[in-house]
């Protein structure tokens, strides 16, 4: 199986061979029958020992399905041949095929209801650059972090926005269900009511709603900011300092607002599950698998 195939919703093509049976059924539904004991040729159940390794084999599902909003580069897109790429979809390959041993197939689903999809069982977990925070981990449990991002503002480069008072009054563009979208939120507070929040469902909306002149900003994570900024010559981020720099962090040379962790997201009743996987994601990282994952994707 290519491990970059996916399944496409919406239209009822599936694309990827979606096996039967791995997508529902709570923390087991989409895994193998957990280990049961059986009888020796003396008459004696199989060692403990034995149990033990079948059983803890079988929290892994053969399967993975991940549900994730595609696209959303540099983690989840397509390439122009089709191919699905990106950081997290690396990082599925190197935790599942290469740690764990299964295939796995990414679900593009909608961001401001993939936790309701995940917690429906319409796939074991959710990869997609999300942030966790308090609000989400009171719905899913959260793998360890593997990726620190900030929220950042990117403007016109012909605009009148210069500094982040400038945003007061004017509209911005973000993605319905995000961090961004949060961080957007707190800003209007601040600003008493004074900006103007466009909601899109997805990112690209907001980047081509900037260029169309429709928002003066777009309030995204710093690395898909970024990557839609620097194949281009019309559109920059907003400098300034800001919560990373005030937190002694070594800041990016730009406005941040706010400084995040990105996890893995399991329903939470999938404990041993959720603990096989952090341990991939802790080999990944002691054997160099993530750096080198990394530095295909984001320089520095």
């Amino acid at each position: 199986m290519d491990r970059r195939t996916y399944l496409k919703t919406g239209t009822g093509l599936l694309a990827g061979g979606l096996v039967a049976g791995c997508t529902g059924g709570g923390s087991g539904g989409d895994s193998t029958e957990t280990a049961t004991e059986t009888p020796t040729e003396g008459g004696d159940s199989m060692t403990e020992s034995t149990t033990e390794a079948e059983t803890t084999e079988s929290v892994v599902p053969e399967t993975v399905v991940i549900g994730s909003d595609i696209p959303y580069r540099p983690f989840e897109y397509e390439t122009t041949s089709g191919e699905l790429t990106g950081f997290d979809v690396d990082i599925a390959a190197a935790v599942f095929e290469e740690q764990l041993g299964v295939d796995y197939e990414f679900k593009p689903t909608s961001f401001d209801s993939i936790i309701p999809s995940l917690n429906n069982n319409n796939f074991r977990i959710i990869m997609s650059a999300m942030t966790i925070n308090e609000t989400r981990a009171e719905e899913v449990d959260f793998s360890d972090p593997y990726f620190t991002a900030y929220q950042t503002v990117i403007v016109r480069d012909d605009g009148e926005i210069t500094s982040r008072e400038d945003l007061r009054g004017r509209p911005v563009g973000v993605q319905k269900g995000t961090t961004g979208a949060g961080a957007a939120e707190q800003l209007q507070e601040e600003f008493d009511g004074e900006l103007e929040l466009n909601r899109y469902d997805q990112i690209n909306g907001a980047f081509q709603a900037l260029i169309n002149g429709q928002v003066d900003a777009v309030i995204n994570d710093n690395t898909v900011n970024a990557e839609f900024a620097n194949g281009r010559d019309d559109v920059v981020f907003l400098e300034g300092e800001g919560v990373a720099a005030e937190s002694d962090q070594e800041a990016p040379p730009y406005l941040t607002l706010t400084i995040e962790n990105y996890g893995i997201a399991f329903r939470q009743d999938d404990d041993a599950f959720r603990q096989r996987v952090n341990e991939a994601l802790a080999a990944i990282k002691e054997d160099g698998t993530y750096d080198e994952i990394y530095s295909e994707y984001f320089s520095g």
